[in-house]
């Protein structure tokens, strides 16, 4: 269920978009950004992220440097979309750190997995191991990613 929330006015969102673009910016030029001073500025911030729109700060890795490799998503339909069922899948996703992504869809495919891997070869484990073998898993569809052109973390932050 979403919150409501009061509307953002101009400066809250510059402070969001420019956090959103780069969260170590230090609070100073952040403010100097939002037209604040730093005390009034850090006070938004903190109040952002005490109402949840600031759900965490985090650094982008490179895959690749860390050895993975390849990218998968993966289309699972379940034998059962009763909520327990769907829980118990979730709960089991939430164990895999290999599944970055699952959001559960509307339509003839219950979940769709980004999955991050090293090689072909350890995703065919993951698959057969993790995968298949989850709580009321009927099929999994598979595709790997050949070549991503766009890969853009948040949301747009329109202009009040």
């Amino acid at each position: 269920m979403a919150r409501i929330l009061p509307p953002f006015d101009p400066v809250d969102r510059t402070i969001l978009a420019e956090l959103q673009a780069d969260g170590r910016i230090t609070n100073v030029a952040l403010a100097a950004r939002a037209g604040l001073t730093a005390p009034p500025c850090l006070r938004r911030v903190r109040a952002l992220e005490q109402d949840g729109v600031i759900r965490g700060y985090h650094a982008r890795l490179d895959p690749g440097a860390l050895g993975y490799g390849i990218a998968i998503f993966a289309l699972v339909s379940l034998r059962s979309q009763a909520e327990d069922a769907l829980r118990a899948f979730e709960a089991h996703v939430d164990t895999l750190p290999e599944v970055r992504e699952c959001h559960m869809l509307n339509g003839e495919i219950d979940f769709i997995l980004k999955i991050v891997a090293h090689d072909l070869q350890s995703f065919q484990v993951f698959l057969t191991s993790h995968l298949t073998t989850a709580p009321h898993v009927a099929s999994v569809k598979t595709s790997l990613t050949i070549r991503t052109s766009k890969d853009e973390p948040g949301v747009p932050v329109d202009p009040a």
